[in-house]
C-alpha cells in the first residue's frame, strides 16, 4: 500500500500529538496516565502559575516546584523534593499505584504525595491560586482534595493558604526558610503556630525563639500593629475547636503578593510592581530590636523610642543593676515587694502595649473584663488578667501565672492588661496618682499668679538661700558636739535614720539576727516599701573601730561587680555603727558545705559556678575596679549567696586599697582567719595580691573536698586538708577528695582542673601562685596548667580548735584570728 506525503506527514503529526499527551499535559492537569519530564511542565488555567523542573540559583541540582508564570523572574513559591534533589535531568513526576511521585533515574521515588485516602482515578491539577491538589476525576471540591501542596508550605505564604494547625488530624502547616538562594533544603528558620495557652505565631532559629506574634485580639496579632485593614487583601485568624490558622485573601486578583520567610529569618510580605518589575517591600512581621524575644527579660517592657530601650514595669526593679546598667537587660526585673496574697493587692493597668507570651496562659472566651479581674485576683498565683478581644469594647478573659515575659510598649495600636502588685505598692501608686492630679488642678490656678509673684519669690528665695548659707556655717562649728556628723561626712553613701533600722529589724530582735561575729551581729530587715536588707551592727566591744568601719565603706561603696555584696548604705547614732547590705537569702557558703545535709543543695554545677564567681571578684578587686583592693578576709563565711545562689564576697572590714602600681605592703597587724592565711601573711604580716589568691585556693579546695582546712583530721595523717589534697593529687587519687553529696552529678574533668588550680594557688612562695586573671583563664579554658608544688602549712601538726577571734600585735601564732563570722546578709 502506497502512502501520500500528505498522509505521512498526517501521520508523523498524529504520533507526535499521541506522544505529547502521554508525557505531559498541554494544560494545568496531570492524569494517572501522564508523566511529567525535565522540560516539560503544566500551567494553570489562567496562566498565574507554571509547575515544572528548575535549578535553583548557581546550583546544579533538579527540582520539582512551582513558580509564578507570568513574572519575569520565575520566583518560586513550592518545592516538592528539597531535601532530596536530583543529580541529573532524568526526573519524572508521574502517579504509581494511585499516588503522585517523583522518581530518578533508576525509578526509585524520591519524594511522593501520600495521599490521604485511596482513590479510583486521581489528577493532579495546578490551580491559579498556586496551590497543586490531587482530587478524584470530577470532583472539585476542597472538602474532598486528596492531597494539596497548602497543607505543605515552604518558604512562602500565599493567597488562601492557612498557616496553623488542624485540630482533627495533627496536621501543622508550617513555613520554613531555604538554607539559601541556591538550595531549598530546610534552613535554620521556621515560623509556626503554637496551640499551648492562648495561640500566637513564633519565628524559632533552630531551637531559639526570634520573634513572637502576640495572640489574636480580635483585630490583629497583639505583637504586629502594622497589621491593618489595606485595599490589597484581608485577612483572618480562626480558633476553634478543630482548626487553629492564620489566612488572608486577595481583595484585587490583579495584584501579585506573597510572604517569605527570608535564608535570613526575616518573615516579609512582598509586592510585585510591574513597572520596575521588581518585588516591592510591603510589609515585614519583625521591624526593630524590641521585636527580638525577651530583649528585655522577665517583667521588662521595651520600647524603641526611649534610651535606653528596656525598662522595668511599675512595681519592678532589675534584678541585677550592674547588668541592667552594661546594658545587658537578659535577666530581666523583680518585684519590689513579693506577692502574698493579703487583702489590698491590686492590678496596675498598662496600656498601649503587645501582650506577654501566652504559652503557659489561661483563657475563656465568653467572660468579660470584671470577671476576669475576680477570678484573676482569687487564684494568689495570678499575676496578670488582659482582654481576649477589644473589639466592640472588649470581651474574652486571659489569665498569666508565670513572668511576664516579652512586652512591649507601642504608641498606637497596643491594648491593655493589669498586672498585680503588692498591696503597698498599690497603696503608693494610688497615692502618687492622688498628688499627680491635685498638681494637675492646682497648676492651671496658680500659674497666672505665679507670673504676677515672679519678682516677689525671687527675692524670698535668695533670702532662703543666705539663710541656709547661716544655717550650714552653724553646723560646722558645732562639729565638737556632733561627731556622727563628722564621721559620715567623707563616706559618699546615702545614711539611715537610726530609728528606721530599729523599727525595720524588730528592734534588732533575735527572731531577726542572721549570723554574729568578732564585730557584731547581723539581722535581717524590710524597709517600710517592703525592700529586704541585711544590717550589720557593730558591738560596744568589736575591735573593729570607726577606722576599720570607714575603710568598709570606702572600699565596697566605689565598687559594683555582680558577684561583690552591694552596700546600700550607712548608720552613725551615737555610739551605734551601722552598716546595710542587699539581704542574701541562702545564707553564706559555710552555711552549705560544711552541713551534711544542706551540702546536697550544692550539686557539683552550682559549686564550679561560684568558684568561677568568686574568681572573677577577687580579678575585678585586684585588676579591673579603679581601685585595687586586697581584701586579706575570704573564707567560706564571706561568700554569700543570693535567690539563685551566686556568689557575692562581703566583708570589706580588713580591706585595704593600693595605689598606683603598688602590690604588697607589710603590717603589723596581721589580720584575718587562720586556715585561710597565706604563710606570709601569718608569720612576717607581709600581704599582697598572691595572699587573696592563697586565700581563693582553700576556698575552691574546701568547696571540691567540703571539707574544712582548719581542723582537718585524717587516719593516715596529721596535714591539713592542703597537704592532704596535695598527696592525693600527686599519687593520682584526688578522685577520693570529692565531697560525696557532689559525686553523682560532678564532671570529673571540672572537678580535676578545679583541684589543680587550687593547688597551684596555694603554693607556698607567693611567687609560684598565679594571677586572678591567670586563675579565670585556666577555670574556663582547657589551657595546659604547671605542676603545682609543696603548698604552705604543708608540715604534719598538733591538731588545734576550730575558728577563733582574737587580735594580735606583732606576731601571730596558729590559733590566733581577726575574724568577723557573718552567716548571712
Amino acid at each position: 500500500m502506497k502512502i501520500s506525503v500528505a498522509g505521512f506527514v498526517i501521520l508523523i503529526i498524529c504520533f507526535i500529538s499521541f506522544f505529547f499527551s502521554i508525557s505531559c499535559s498541554a494544560g494545568d492537569n496531570l492524569n494517572a496516565t501522564q508523566s511529567l519530564k525535565d522540560g516539560d511542565t503544566i500551567v494553570s488555567a489562567e496562566g498565574s502559575f507554571e509547575m515544572g523542573f528548575f535549578t535553583p540559583g548557581k546550583s546544579k541540582k533538579r527540582y520539582v516546584g512551582i513558580w509564578y508564570k507570568k513574572i519575569a523572574n520565575g520566583t518560586v513559591v513550592w518545592v516538592a523534593n528539597r531535601d532530596i534533589p536530583l543529580n541529573d535531568s532524568s526526573g519524572v513526576l508521574k502517579f504509581s499505584e494511585g499516588d503522585l511521585v517523583l522518581v530518578n533515574s533508576t525509578n526509585n521515588i524520591i519524594w511522593s504525595s501520600r495521599l490521604s485516602r485511596s482513590a479510583t482515578n486521581p489528577v493532579a491539577r495546578l490551580l491559579d491560586t498556586g496551590n497543586l491538589v490531587v482530587v478524584d476525576v470530577n470532583d472539585d471540591d476542597p472538602e474532598n482534595f486528596l492531597w494539596q501542596s497548602f497543607d505543605y508550605p515552604g518558604n512562602a505564604f500565599l493567597a488562601g493558604m492557612k498557616a496553623g494547625i488542624d485540630l482533627r488530624t495533627g496536621l501543622k502547616r508550617d513555613l520554613t526558610s531555604w538554607k539559601s538562594s541556591d538550595d531549598p533544603s530546610v534552613g535554620e528558620y521556621s515560623n509556626r503556630l503554637h496551640p499551648g495557652g492562648v495561640p500566637q505565631i513564633l519565628l524559632w532559629k533552630g531551637s531559639v525563639l526570634r520573634f513572637r506574634s502576640g495572640p489574636w485580639n480580635g483585630l490583629r496579632f497583639s505583637g504586629m500593629p502594622n497589621l491593618k485593614p489595606n485595599q490589597i487583601y484581608t485577612f483572618e485568624f480562626v480558633f476553634n475547636d478543630t482548626e487553629i490558622y492564620y489566612k488572608y485573601e486577595l481583595i484585587n486578583s490583579s495584584v501579585v503578593t506573597r510572604m517569605e520567610l527570608t535564608p535570613d529569618g526575616a518573615l516579609q510580605r512582598y509586592i510585585w510592581v510591574d513597572r520596575t518589575q521588581e518585588w516591592n517591600l510591603y510589609l515585614g512581621a519583625s521591624m526593630d530590636d524590641c521585636d527580638r524575644y525577651a530583649l528585655c527579660g522577665a517583667h521588662g517592657s521595651c520600647n524603641i523610642n526611649n534610651s535606653p530601650a528596656c525598662g522595668c514595669l511599675k512595681g519592678f526593679v532589675p534584678k541585677f543593676p550592674e547588668e541592667w546598667v552594661a546594658a545587658d537587660w537578659s535577666n530581666g526585673c523583680v518585684r519590689k515587694v513579693s506577692l502574698d496574697c493579703r487583702e489590698g493587692e491590686d492590678f496596675l493597668k498598662y496600656s498601649g502595649i503587645k501582650l506577654p507570651d501566652t504559652r503557659q496562659s489561661w483563657y475563656n472566651k465568653t467572660m468579660n473584663l470584671e470577671e476576669c479581674k475576680r477570678v484573676c485576683l482569687k487564684n494568689c498565683s495570678c499575676t496578670a488578667y488582659a482582654n481576649m478581644v477589644i473589639r466592640g469594647g472588649g470581651s474574652g478573659c486571659i489569665l498569666w501565672f508565670n513572668d511576664l515575659i516579652d512586652i512591649r510598649q507601642y504608641n498606637e495600636n497596643g491594648q491593655d492588661i493589669y498586672i498585680r502588685l503588692a498591696a503597698s505598692e498599690i497603696a503608693a501608686y494610688r497615692s502618687s496618682k492622688g498628688k499627680e492630679r491635685v498638681r494637675k488642678i492646682i497648676i492651671p490656678v496658680l500659674s497666672f499668679a505665679i507670673v504676677l509673684l515672679g519678682l516677689f519669690l525671687i527675692f524670698v528665695i535668695l533670702k532662703r538661700r543666705k539663710k541656709f548659707r547661716r544655717k550650714g556655717a552653724v553646723v560646722l562649728n558645732r562639729e565638737q558636739e556632733v561627731p556622727e556628723e563628722r564621721e559620715t561626712d567623707d563616706l559618699e553613701l546615702p545614711l539611715f535614720d537610726f530609728a528606721t533600722l530599729t523599727d525595720a529589724t524588730g528592734y534588732f530582735s533575735m527572731s531577726n539576727m542572721l549570723g554574729q561575729g568578732g564585730f557584731g551581729s547581723v539581722y535581717k530587715g524590710t524597709l517600710n516599701d517592703g525592700q529586704e536588707i541585711a544590717v550589720k551592727r557593730l558591738s560596744e566591744t568589736s575591735r573593729q573601730g570607726i577606722d576599720e568601719f570607714k575603710n568598709e565603706v570606702s572600699c565596697i561603696v566605689k565598687l559594683q561587680h555582680r558577684n561583690l555584696v552591694k552596700l546600700l548604705g550607712c548608720c552613725i547614732h551615737a555610739e551605734e555603727r551601722l552598716l546595710i547590705y542587699e539581704y542574701m537569702p541562702n545564707k553564706s557558703l559555710n552555711f552549705f558545705i560544711f552541713d551534711q545535709n544542706r551540702s546536697r543543695l550544692l550539686d557539683w554545677p552550682k559549686r564550679f559556678n561560684i568558684i568561677n564567681g568568686i574568681a572573677r571578684g577577687i580579678l575585678y578587686l585586684h585588676q579591673d575596679s579603679r581601685l585595687r583592693i586586697i581584701h586579706r578576709d575570704l573564707k567560706a563565711s564571706n561568700i554569700l549567696l543570693d535567690y539563685d545562689m551566686n556568689p557575692k564576697i562581703s566583708d570589706f572590714g580588713l580591706a585595704r586599697i593600693f595605689g598606683g602600681d603598688e602590690t604588697a605592703a607589710n603590717t603589723k597587724k596581721v589580720v584575718g582567719t587562720y586556715g585561710y592565711m597565706s604563710p606570709e601573711y601569718a608569720i612576717d604580716g607581709l600581704f599582697s595580691v598572691k595572699s587573696d589568691v592563697f586565700s581563693f585556693g582553700v576556698l575552691v579546695l574546701e568547696m571540691v573536698s567540703g571539707k574544712r582546712n582548719r581542723g582537718f583530721t585524717h587516719s593516715d595523717h596529721k596535714l591539713n586538708l592542703l597537704g592532704h589534697a596535695w598527696r592525693l593529687f600527686n599519687e593520682e587519687r584526688f578522685i577520693e577528695l570529692i565531697d560525696e553529696s557532689v559525686k553523682d552529678s560532678c564532671n570529673i574533668a571540672e572537678v580535676l582542673r578545679s583541684v589543680h588550680v587550687g593547688l597551684l594557688c596555694v603554693q607556698q612562695s607567693p611567687e609560684d601562685r598565679p594571677s586572678m586573671s591567670t586563675v579565670v583563664l585556666m577555670l574556663s579554658s582547657d589551657i595546659a596548667l604547671p605542676q603545682p608544688k609543696k603548698p604552705g602549712f604543708y608540715a604534719e601538726r598538733s591538731l588545734i580548735g576550730g575558728d577563733s577571734s582574737t587580735g594580735k600585735q606583732d606576731t601571730s601564732s596558729t590559733n590566733e584570728v581577726t575574724v568577723t563570722l557573718l552567716e548571712a546578709r
